[in-house]
C-alpha cells in the first residue's frame, strides 16, 4: 500500500472519529453520550468534560467553562466541521489547523497526561492534522476553480 492511500485511510478515519463524536453528542448514541445527555435534550455536550475530566494547573479555567453556550456552540461546530472537512477532503489546511487547536486545547485540559508524562491521544491527532495539512494533497476539491482563486482553502 503506498503512501497516499495510507494518508487517505488516516484522513478518513479522523473525521469519522469527529463526525461520530459530534452525532454521539447531538443524539446521546449511548457510547460516550447517555441519551439523556444528548445536545438535543438540552444538555451541554461540554459540561461533563469540563466539570469532571479536567485536571492540573488550567482546571480552574475549564471548569469556570461549564453551561457556557457559546462553547457548546463552537466546540459541536468544530467537531462537525472537521469530521466533514477531513472525510470530504475539503479545506484540509483550515480544517487542520482548527482540529490541532481543539487538540491541544483538550491536551492542556488533562495535563498530566495519565498513561505517559508527555504525550497523549490528543497530541497524536494534533500531529496527524499537522501531516495533512502541509502533505501536498490532490483530490477534487483542490483542482476547484475556487480553490485555484484562493488557494489557502486548499
Amino acid at each position: 500500500m503506498n503512501h497516499k492511500k495510507i494518508l487517505f485511510i488516516l484522513r478518513l478515519s479522523l473525521g469519522f472519529i469527529f463526525l461520530w463524536a459530534f452525532f454521539d453528542k447531538l443524539f446521546g448514541l449511548g457510547f460516550a453520550t447517555a441519551p439523556e445527555r444528548a445536545w438535543l435534550t438540552g444538555a451541554s455536550p461540554t459540561a461533563g468534560f469540563l466539570q469532571f475530566a479536567t485536571r492540573g494547573p488550567l482546571v480552574q479555567y475549564y471548569q469556570s467553562l461549564v453551561g457556557n453556550q457559546f462553547i457548546d456552540w463552537l466546540f459541536m461546530l468544530g467537531l462537525f466541521g472537521i469530521g466533514l472537512g477531513l472525510i470530504f477532503g475539503v479545506m484540509l489546511r483550515l480544517v487542520a489547523g482548527g482540529g490541532v487547536i481543539l487538540m491541544l486545547l483538550m491536551y492542556l485540559a488533562l495535563l498530566p497526561p495519565v498513561n505517559n508524562p508527555l504525550l497523549d491521544e490528543h497530541i497524536i491527532y494534533a500531529l496527524l492534522m499537522v501531516y495533512i495539512a502541509v502533505y501536498p494533497f490532490e483530490n477534487w476539491w483542490s483542482r476547484t476553480k475556487l480553490v485555484g482563486k484562493y488557494p489557502w482553502l486548499r
